[in-house]
């Protein structure tokens, strides 16, 4: 595929026609301390064309919603292998219509048991990414569900 057939871009910059790519946050919530796997991602969507943010370790969902607000964000994807994302999630998704964040795409990636899956869906979270999901996955998931796509353009949820 080459750089002219990736479609990475959310709008056009307002004094050119020169498109931005897609804004990805890249967090680490809770007290998980092991963010090898978020560097990872963080690369491959990087490598995708994306522009990433990678807020580090141990955030707050506050922190994350504010970092999502400063860097207008069109995802924000969290990495989880603590098995805290049952307590984070429904903060976070709390937070973010609180912000009117709510067209920015949350998707979360990490150790999540099939039967959490339903309900993180249901708070909002559009993409639960579990081991074994390929990196093309992600990139093609963000890619379609950006909220630089129309809703009834996107795809189904993996």
């Amino acid at each position: 595929m080459t750089i002219d057939q990736r479609p990475t871009t959310r709008d056009q910059h307002p004094t050119s026609n020169v498109q931005r790519p897609i804004r990805v946050i890249i967090a680490k919530p809770g007290l998980d301390g092991h963010d090898r796997g978020a560097k990872v991602i963080a690369r491959a969507l990087r490598d995708a064309g994306m522009e990433v943010i990678y807020t580090g370790l141990r955030q707050s969902p506050e922190q994350i919603v504010s970092a999502a607000l400063q860097e207008d964000a069109d995802v924000i994807g969290l990495s989880i292998l603590s098995g805290a994302h049952n307590h984070i999630a429904p903060r976070l998704m709390q937070l973010m219509r609180d912000k009117g964040l709510d067209d920015v795409l949350v998707v979360m990636g990490g150790i999540i048991p099939n039967a959490d899956v339903p309900n993180l869906k249901a708070l909002g979270i559009r993409g639960v990414f579990q081991p074994g999901t390929s990196m093309q996955e992600i990139v093609d998931f963000m890619r379609v569900h950006a909220r630089s796509q129309a809703p009834e353009e996107a795809g189904p949820n993996p």
